[in-house]
């Protein structure tokens, strides 16, 4: 059994830069691919090869499937590693990789298509014994079976699309008049990012956290858990802040979920790595919410209380072998935060691309960036507005925060607006700080900021 030696990254940003690295370490030469605006990014000037593969437009780049299966070809590359985002969940392309002989570093088209059904997945953790939101059997047709359903499980309510995540076709509801206009919405919203208008409705949770279990699975069945992730800081269903440990978690509750996360695998047949995503409502009570089959973007504070490469155990994987560690060697050590930098307005949240005319980056123990800016480069405005990754890691919750407030204080970015003053006031925030907050925290936080500045224009 052997490694790849060579692999193409159908990505492009910090998450091709992590995987070049990963493949560098394992001796393994890599291939960029780039639309035609990115020929100076640091993914293509990082990569042994690299191929352009269409316009700015997505669409005709890092989504053209033939463009990249050609790429591939004409580069000998054994493999493909799709990242996160773009075509790392689509069935479509994992299949056509295996059609074209080439390996997909990810799980099975089967895995990704069912965990991708959001509707389907939920029924099949019903069958399991797992837990799941009070809400529809399956995808709901029409505005009729929606009110139906609605009124069963009581306002408020979530729609939400069966074929993606990342808070594109969801829609909270809470009283029966706005469902109409929630559900043309929802739909028109998930038709525009997957493809698919299918929706599926679930009762809405106030006070909730968010907390998810990373998995690894080889092709034996064995399958293990690294610990929990909590991802409750967020904006309009977006992730801003992550961290491992969750400040909720006991052993008891570790114990309890990672169960949970590795009977939803085994439920799926699950390869290679994936996430499993939870609810827990103000009680402590978990419920499944849906599977994501990928590497996540908060992959690092895993990496940093566990010491796993999980970049480096997804492309093992991927090439047969089996798992290296078992369930009783995963012991987390520490505390890790992760921030989202995004080039945004910090108080509107809109996209600010652009040039950026300074970039310093923090350092020292325990410290972290994973990004593929630098001084000079344009912010595209065509993608993501993620510009880097700032994570850190200390002996708890508490040293981790004050090595993240100080880390913040020492990133630079100028020529362009960042959320870097945003997240300084998350972390001065004493609901923050303590542990106690829920997926409304920043709403709460915008509110409140909003009322202190008119304050203080009328003062």
């Amino acid at each position: 059994m052997k490694l790849f030696k060579k692999i193409l990254i159908a990505n492009r940003g910090e998450i091709a830069v992590r995987i070049i690295r990963a493949c560098r370490e394992l001796g393994i030469r890599t291939v960029a691919v780039y639309s035609d605006i990115e020929k100076e990014s640091m993914h293509v000037r990082l990569a042994d090869e690299s191929v352009c593969i269409g316009p700015a437009s997505s669409a005709q780049s890092y989504l053209n499937i033939p463009g990249i299966l050609s790429a591939a070809e004409i580069t000998d590359s054994e493999a493909v590693h799709p990242g996160y985002g773009f075509l790392a969940e689509n069935p479509h392309f994992a299949e056509a990789c295996f059609t074209s002989g080439i390996t997909f570093i990810g799980p099975t088209s089967e895995n990704i298509r069912l965990g991708g059904d959001k509707a389907k997945a939920r029924q099949t953790m019903k069958r399991k014994g797992i837990p799941v939101v009070p809400g529809s059997d399956g995808p709901v047709t029409s505005e009729e079976a929606i009110v139906k359903v609605a009124k069963k499980i009581g306002f408020p309510v979530i729609l939400k699309a069966s074929a993606g995540g990342g808070g594109k076709g969801m829609r909270v509801v809470n009283e029966e008049r706005e469902l109409e206009q929630a559900f043309y919405l929802a739909q028109r919203e998930a038709l525009a990012a997957f493809g698919n208008g299918e929706l599926y409705i679930e009762k809405f949770i106030p006070d909730m956290r968010h907390i998810e279990v990373q998995i690894m699975a080889d092709g034996k069945g064995n399958i293990i858990h690294l610990g929990e992730r909590d991802c409750t800081i967020q904006r309009r269903h977006q992730k801003l802040i992550e961290e491992s440990p969750s400040p909720i978690s006991t052993e008891k509750f570790r114990k309890k979920i990672g169960e949970y996360a590795i009977r939803a695998a085994r439920a799926l047949r699950y390869k290679n790595i994936g996430t499993i995503e939870f609810i827990v409502d103000s009680a402590g009570d978990i419920y499944f919410m849906e599977v994501n089959t990928r590497v996540q973007v908060e992959h690092p504070v895993t990496e940093m209380v566990t010491g796993i490469d999980i970049i480096k155990e997804q492309i093992r994987l991927a090439a047969g072998f089996p798992l290296e560690y078992k369930q009783s060697s995963i012991k987390p050590v520490g505390h890790s935060i992760e921030c989202r930098i995004n080039a945004e307005d910090p108080e509107r949240f809109i996209p600010n691309p652009g040039k950026i005319t300074f970039f310093y980056q923090p350092g020292g123990p325990g410290i972290r960036v994973d990004t593929a800016a630098y001084s000079g480069w344009v912010v595209p405005s065509y993608y993501d507005s993620m510009i880097a990754k700032l994570v850190v890691h200390g002996s708890n919750r508490m040293a981790a925060i004050e090595k993240m407030r100080s880390a913040l204080g020492e990133f630079v970015i100028e020529g362009i607006k960042t959320t870097i003053p945003f997240l300084k006031k998350v972390f001065d925030h004493h609901d923050f700080i303590s542990g106690q907050f829920d997926t409304g925290f920043v709403e709460k936080l915008s509110r409140a900021n909003a009322v202190m500045d008119e304050k203080g224009q009328t003062t």
